[in-house]
């Protein structure tokens, strides 16, 4: 049976989220946008957030192989939503592991967990956690990496490049993905947590992007970076029958369902914008040309919208239960922002020229949603996916 109540831990998160959103993410999320940068490491809204919680919540206790029914990615989703109808890119860049947690969890000893989560409880200062799979000639196709990982002794040397890593600069780690042979393909996978000042690990640049600018994007280059043996996620025994490709697809298995309720947060906003507008027209008496039609475009968004939702908790839900959810998840990531594009795209159209001005949030929306249907596999992979599920013929 499904079960999507939201606990009462959750429902408080989601008050504080509302909270800041209203607060700071909006207003910090528009202000970079305006002077094209991302916001600082150092500013004061991190510690804020750091000092209500958010981003070090018990990692280092996390028990993935146990029994016991978790909620962790049904709280992400709903958590991610609420933030990123506030603002994805604010959301984005907030402390906490990112997208380094899920891999960690899924792939890591009980040492390592316990080493890289131990700094996401320390109360004073904010930390950053990163993931590093995108290369300039492997994006979508996970299995064409080309860093290389080689056993020198006791250690491992990293040599390649990476980019588009979310909070890449300012992070304590960056979980990376590699290959032992690019000729073994899957088999030759391998993922290392890189610490930050770890030599021959440099940042390059930061990724000058259409939207989404609040959070960096960031340019990553190993060049003979010498990574202990102990930073190999799992050990050499987790890598047998392509557990490295296999950590990667189940880490993504959990975080699409999020990126996807993402989607549905922008979606919202999109949404509310609009329907504002109109009831705000209307009790002024002004007229709306072709007011039927968008109270029906409103009315199919709306539905658009619970679907997409409902596509991302059921997701989540399989994660959380240990349940393969490969299909659900890539589902909800195929649908959600088309329907996300879809809805910025009604706003721009209902709010006419004030939706096209610069500063206006629908226009800012209008360019963030572009790249929900790129992170985290495009739309085009995970209807391949879907179909290749469907049809009996596996992942690749």
């Amino acid at each position: 049976m499904l079960q999507f109540e939201i606990d009462p831990e959750t429902s408080q998160l989601l008050e504080v989220i509302r909270w800041l959103g209203r607060e700071y993410m909006r207003p910090l999320g528009l202000e970079a946008d305006r002077i094209h940068q991302p916001i600082p490491a150092d500013h004061s809204f991190y510690k804020r957030v750091w000092d209500l919680g958010i981003g070090r919540r018990g990692w280092a206790e996390e028990q993935p192989n146990t029994a016991t029914p978790r909620t962790t990615t049904r709280r992400g989703v709903v958590l991610a939503e609420e933030m990123s109808y506030w603002d994805r890119g604010v959301a984005v860049s907030l402390p906490g592991p990112g997208l380094g947690g899920p891999p960690i969890t899924l792939l890591g000893t009980a040492e390592q967990k316990q080493r890289f989560f131990a700094i996401f409880n320390d109360p004073d200062r904010p930390h950053w956690g990163a993931f590093a799979m995108t290369e300039p000639g492997a994006g979508s196709d996970v299995a064409a990496i080309r860093t290389r990982a080689r056993r020198d002794g006791d250690d491992w040397m990293l040599n390649g490049e990476k980019m588009f890593c979310s909070n890449g600069a300012r992070a304590d780690w960056v979980v990376v993905w590699a290959t032992v042979d690019p000729a073994l393909g899957r088999d030759g996978h391998r993922a290392f947590v890189v610490e930050r000042g770890t030599p021959g690990f440099q940042v390059t640049r930061i990724e000058d992007k259409m939207g989404l600018v609040a959070y960096e994007s960031a340019s990553l280059v190993f060049e003979n970076c010498r990574v202990p043996a102990a930073n190999l996620l799992g050990g050499e025994e987790v890598y047998r029958e392509r557990a490295g490709f296999k950590g990667a697809m189940q880490s993504f298995n959990a975080t699409r369902p999020i990126v996807a309720a993402m989607a549905i947060g922008i979606a919202r906003a999109a949404y509310d914008q609009a329907k504002e507008f109109v009831r705000t027209a209307y009790m002024q008496h002004r007229p709306i040309p072709r007011y039927r039609r968008i109270l029906d475009k409103l009315a199919w968004m709306e539905r658009k919208i619970s679907c997409g939702r409902w596509l991302c908790w059921r997701a989540a839900y399989l994660a959380d239960m240990r349940q393969p959810n490969i299909t659900e998840a890539s589902m909800a990531k195929a649908y959600c922002p088309q329907i996300a594009q879809e809805a910025t795209s009604l706003a721009m159209e209902i709010l006419s020229d004030t939706g096209v001005a610069k500063d206006a949030l629908v226009e800012k929306w209008f360019r963030d949603v572009k790249a929900m249907d790129i992170v985290e596999g495009t739309g085009q992979i995970q209807r391949r996916i879907i179909a290749r599920q469907l049809t009996g013929l596996g992942e690749g």
